[in-house]
Formats: structure tokens, C-alpha cells, sequence
């Protein structure tokens, strides 16, 4: 099977306007944007939109995890004025992280909660990962457990393999791990150690990652699209091609 591809619009941030790359998108080979707030926040209609004008979907999309707790319905409607099927909270600022398992699993319990709201709508929740939620807590337990252990079978994952990797853990043994879990794949890859140009990170298939590796754990996920990322990338247009272009000869 092959699989939608996505492309996280946090990538061309710095490349305005947004819009207007839609159809170039869309020519690469793209089937949707994954936006993250406050891409679409202005006027979701509009996004929608620009969206349809360039024959792109919206399968998912990030929103901030204060803004599932305390403001659902705003983010319930977002989804389906998008049209997306998928709610992702991806962060928690380093100032407000918790370092016990207990903050971790009430986080998860806050996932589940919003999941339920959510479901009401068709909708789902997600948690993407950055590399913190792999550093181990003082009991050598890991936050990313916690999470899914706190947030029980209705929390999704979308597993982001770049930074699982500069947290030094394995994507492969993740993958394994949680593969009854993802719903999204983020194929972010990662310069040579050392590298300090584009923040250390690279177009998919530019990097150390060997993603030929990862394919077949990819088809035994419950993952229903790809997503490119590149947090830094000096030429965007660059980094969405070459990533499309590997991922496709990849065979997903």
C-alpha cells in the first residue's frame, strides 16, 4: 500500500507567504498539510479554502495542548471547518514540564479526556513526541509511557522518528513499541552529529536515518498517512522535493 503524504507547514514558516505554496505542493506530489497553530488560527475558513483551491486535504493538524484542555469546542470546530480527522497536541514548553510520572500520566489523562470530546465529532487525538518525552525521570522510567499509560487506548501517536533519534533512543524498537498506537508517521531526518547548519537536520533521505530499514515496521502500524518535516531547512522547496522523491521510491 501506499500512504497520503502530508507536509508539516511548520517547515516554511520563514518563507511567507504560505498559501501560495499550496500548488506548488501539490505539484511535488503532496496530498495534504499538516498546519500548526497560528497557521490556521487567523481564519480556519480560509485555510480550507486555499486548501481546496490547490486540491490539498487536511488529515491532521497540531494545536496546543492548553487549548484541548481548556478550549475543546473551539478546537473541535477548527477540525471539521479543515477537515481534519486528527487533533495533535505536540509540545509542552520546557518551563512547564513536569519531572515526575505522575505529571506525565495526568498529561495523558488530559489527551484521554479530549479524546472523548472529540470522538463525539468523529475526531481523534494524537501526541507527537520531541526528544524529552524519551530522556528518562530520576526513577529511569520514560514520560512517553506515561503518557499512553496515563491516556489508555484512546490517545494516538504520531511518532516523529527524527527526534526519537537525537534523543540517542531507537525509532525502530519505538515503532515496534507503539505500533498499535500510530496513526501518523513523521519521517524527520537527522544530520551527522555535529552538523550545526539547518539546526542539525536534514530533507528525508539526506540524513543518517535508514529509512529502507523502517518500512516494513511502518506497514505493521495502525499509521494512516506520512508526514515530512524539517524544523530549519534553508530552502524549503528543496527539502519538500527531496523528501517526496525519497519517500515515493520507497514504495509508501
Amino acid at each position: 500500500m501506499t500512504y497520503p503524504i502530508s507536509y508539516q507547514l511548520y517547515s516554511s514558516r520563514n518563507f511567507p507567504p504560505l498559501f501560495a505554496q499550496f500548488p506548488e505542493l501539490k505539484a511535488f506530489g503532496y496530498d495534504a498539510i499538516e498546519p500548526w497553530l497560528p497557521a490556521y488560527e487567523a481564519d480556519p475558513k480560509a485555510f480550507r479554502t486555499a486548501l481546496d483551491d490547490a486540491g490539498l486535504k487536511c488529515h491532521c493538524f497540531h494545536m496546543p495542548l492548553k487549548g484541548l484542555v481548556e478550549e475543546p469546542q473551539r478546537f473541535i470546530d477548527i477540525a471539521l471547518t479543515m477537515g481534519a480527522t486528527i487533533m495533535i497536541p505536540p509540545y509542552v514548553a520546557a518551563e512547564e514540564r513536569g519531572t515526575t510520572a505522575d505529571y506525565w500520566r495526568k498529561l495523558g489523562a488530559q489527551l484521554s479526556e479530549g479524546a472523548e470530546q472529540a470522538a463525539e465529532h468523529g475526531l481523534k487525538v494524537a501526541w507527537h513526541n520531541h526528544d524529552f518525552e524519551f530522556f528518562a525521570l530520576a526513577d529511569g522510567s520514560r514520560p512517553i509511557d506515561h503518557i499512553f499509560g496515563g491516556g489508555g487506548d484512546t490517545v494516538w501517536f504520531e511518532i516523529d522518528c527524527g527526534w526519537i533519534a537525537r534523543a540517542g533512543a531507537d525509532p525502530a524498537a519505538e515503532l515496534k513499541r507503539f505500533a498499535e498506537r500510530i496513526i501518523a508517521i513523521q519521517m524527520k531526518d537527522m544530520a551527522p552529529k555535529g552538523t550545526t547548519t539547518e539546526d542539525g537536520w536534514a530533507a528525508t533521505g539526506d540524513g543518517i536515518i535508514d529509512w529502507e530499514k523502517f518500512v516494513p515496521l511502518f506497514r505493521e502500524t495502525k499509521a494512516e498517512h506520512i508526514v515530512t518535516e524539517h524544523d530549519n531547512p534553508a530552502d524549503w522547496r528543496r527539502f519538500a522535493r527531496r523528501s517526496i522523491e525519497h519517500i515515493k521510491a520507497l514504495g509508501l
